[in-house]
């Protein structure tokens, strides 16, 4: 596909436009950004991976990486049941040699093709078959940004049946629209309680994150959310122990602190 006339000057905009998006909003600037790199590179879907590092196990192959949340811009049965089902075979040992491919490059920012890094017989296994051409991909580009030692942000751009591979510079776009922004990277997986908390965060408690986020009291967070006072109080109180902080101020002090 032809990319945009002035690529940089089209990143430069996009980081400035996720600047704007105060933390309570770090959904819509999530959804901002994979609806701009699916317009950018003509995708089919893109799709957003915390990746954590839990304790290691013996004979895992993964040396103890998981996937911890994921997100579709466009969200189906087909792609949710994908992710489930890798899950499945990663819980099982059963780890395909693109894993094996991703685990070796971790702790470095790396863009990579499926058409440019797997060899030609990788297409013709099933597990190609099953993730991929059965969802409609001919070809994706993944990009790592490693956040910590134990976390990592990865996007992947599907590229449908019909299009041709990606090429060189159009990996290279989406390497340069994602490397810069470190700072969104730590605050997506802040947001999912990937990152400083002990724990993910169940779904009810990232709504309330994100009121907390906005400086609302617990009565108007229960109020918003149809809560009653005492169980919105739970939530905040497990949040806070989720993070290790005492209150509201530590909790904003972890999405301030943006080059932590």
């Amino acid at each position: 596909m032809p990319l945009p006339d002035d690529p940089d000057e089209t990143i430069a905009r996009l980081c400035d436009e996720l600047a704007d998006f105060d933390a309570s909003r770090t959904a819509d600037a999530q959804r901002h950004l994979m609806a701009t790199l699916s317009q950018l590179l003509n995708a089919k879907n893109v799709a957003w991976v915390g990746a954590v590092r839990a304790s290691l196990v013996p004979e895992d192959l993964l040396l103890g990486w998981r996937i911890g949340h994921f997100e579709y811009l466009h969200n189906d049965p087909v792609n949710l049941e994908a992710v489930k089902e890798l899950k499945r075979l990663w819980e099982k040992r059963e780890v395909d040699s693109l894993a094996l491919y991703q685990i070796r490059e971790t702790g470095r920012f790396h863009a990579f093709s499926l058409r440019k890094a797997m060899a030609a017989e990788w297409f013709e296994q099933d597990y190609y078959r099953l993730l991929y051409a059965g969802r409609g991909i001919h070809d994706a580009i993944t990009v790592m940004f490693p956040v910590n030692e134990d976390a990592q942000s990865v996007f992947v751009i599907h590229g449908g049946l019909t299009r041709a591979a990606f090429g060189d510079a159009e990996i290279a776009l989406a390497a340069r629209a994602l490397r810069g922004i470190k700072w969104f990277h730590r605050q997506l997986m802040l947001s999912h309680g990937l990152l400083a908390a002990s724990t993910p965060l169940s779904p009810a408690e990232r709504k309330v994150l994100q009121l907390l986020l906005t400086g609302a009291s617990e009565k108007e967070i229960a109020q918003q959310l149809g809560l009653a006072v005492s169980t919105a109080h739970q939530y905040v109180t497990s949040i806070y122990r989720k993070f290790g902080v005492n209150g509201r101020a530590g909790l904003m002090s972890l999405w301030l602190n943006r080059a932590g």
